[in-house]
């Protein structure tokens, strides 16, 4: 028994430092910009650096309608087919892992293909109609794992007798949505709405062929061109993955809201 403890902590501690040791060599790289003293003036350039404030500013907008959207799409489409169509799950299953098969380099020429200047819909003729484009990309990007926390949250809940009472109290199908469902549900849209941004603030490939400011096509054309910055840069991308993550362990163990009454 006690060599299984010791074996145990001496994996784990194997393990942490194996993450660990890159991210602290990074990090102490990223403080040695000025010559034989350690500062932050690798952060203070990147900061001061209007590219950094306008890509990352774009991302978050970017982020924030992707987590919209794909809520608006998926959180009916998950209710519907748990409480009407359980038969198609697996279908909607497969549907959802697609974009986990097929390479983002793909999905982005496609949607070029369909939505070009010379198409019905010509989207990439004007810079909204490809930040929406862009936008919808993510959509697909985040989907597997947006759809797979909204329904595990659906799952732990009994969604055919909240429907059931709302509905013998006149609610309607979307007072039932945003009164009964999404409160019960709400450690689950928070965690799928956390990796979506994270997902979103990392992305290179979409806003790379899109030609769009983002903040991942920021990230790459700083570590072209620079050394210590890009370091700073993937400390600070490091941290905002980690928040995330934190903020979905931290509303992953909140309690489930009542049903709210719904006269």
């Amino acid at each position: 028994m006690r060599e299984s403890r010791i074996g145990a902590w001496i994996a784990m501690i194997i393990g942490t430092l194996y993450f660990l040791l890159p991210l602290i060599a990074t990090f102490e790289f990223s403080l040695r910009l000025k010559r034989g003293e350690y500062s932050f003036e690798a952060y203070r350039v990147v900061f001061s650096d209007p590219r950094f404030r306008d890509s990352f500013s774009y991302s978050v907008t970017q982020a924030l309608a992707t987590i919209a959207v794909g809520l608006i799409i998926v959180v009916p489409t998950a209710y519907w087919v748990r409480l009407r169509a359980p038969q198609l799950r697996p279908l909607i299953e497969f549907i959802t892992l697609l974009p986990l098969v097929i390479p983002a380099i793909v999905i982005v020429f496609g949607y070029l293909r369909i939505f070009n200047s010379s198409s019905l819909i010509p989207l990439t003729d004007t810079s909204l109609g490809t930040d929406a484009l862009l936008m919808f990309g993510y959509v697909t990007l985040a989907l597997p794992y947006l759809y797979r926390a909204i329904d595990t949250g659906l799952q732990a809940i009994d969604v055919r007798t909240l429907t059931e009472s709302a509905e013998s109290l006149g609610a309607n199908t979307f007072t039932i949505l945003a009164h009964v469902i999404l409160p019960n549900i709400r450690a689950a849209v928070l965690s799928g709405a956390f990796l979506t941004f994270a997902i979103v603030i990392g992305e290179f490939t979409f806003a790379a062929l899109l030609n769009r400011p983002a903040f991942g096509p920021y990230l790459q054309l700083i570590g072209a061109n620079r050394a210590y910055e890009p370091s700073a840069l993937a400390i600070m991308a490091f941290l905002v993955t980690w928040a995330c993550m934190g903020l979905m362990q931290l509303f992953g163990r909140g309690v489930r809201m009542p049903a709210t009454d719904t006269r």
